[in-house]
């Protein structure tokens, strides 16, 4: 498997991949996805723009992720300003790159995939501040939040509640850049 960069058309191209492995990582009925294949699409023209994807050796989509930088205007920056006090929107959301997806097929799951990706896509972030949100989980059991919080991701908002989605999300958030420790230091 080899992890590459990808631009917008890159992601355009393989739209079809894409939301495909989004809907097996998210478990979501095949009628969701076509709404999600929408803006899913309209997030690759927004400005900073990153996202990397992991390929097969056939060059099968075995995982991606893609951020941005937020913004107002931005349904989801909207919706989790609207829930911060003042002081925690300016600390999470003035200077802020939003992971927007990050998924693995779950066949590819636990062989440190959803780490390479989140590593290569939070180098690549500009901004001060990177924020996310994830379905409320068991931390212990979740691949995805012990990923995140190897990764120094600390909460932000809990249990919070998206319109029109019945479950619970966290948002988590750290700050960018992230300084590898050397070894023995």
């Amino acid at each position: 498997m080899r992890l590459v960069a990808w631009q917008p058309d890159d992601l355009l191209r393989r739209l079809d991949d894409v939301v495909a492995v989004y809907g097996e990582a998210m478990g979501y009925r095949k009628e969701l996805l076509q709404t999600r294949r929408g803006y899913i699409g309209s997030h690759a023209r927004r400005p900073g723009f990153r996202a990397v994807a992991t390929l097969t050796a056939e060059g099968r989509v075995a995982g991606f992720g893609y951020g941005y930088t937020s913004a107002p205007g931005q349904w989801w920056h909207d919706q989790v300003r609207s829930a911060l006090d003042e002081p925690a929107r300016h600390r999470w959301l003035a200077d802020c790159f939003e992971v927007v997806e990050l998924h693995v097929r779950p066949a590819a799951q636990g062989h440190g995939i959803g780490a390479r990706q989140l590593r290569a896509l939070l180098a690549m972030a500009e901004g001060r501040t990177v924020l996310l949100s994830t379905p409320e989980a068991d931390e212990q059991t979740s691949r995805a939040w012990r990923l995140y919080r190897r990764f120094g991701f600390s909460d932000v908002l809990r249990h919070f509640l998206f319109p029109g989605d019945e479950r619970a999300f966290a948002i988590l958030g750290r700050e960018i850049p992230i300084v590898e420790r050397q070894a023995g230091g």
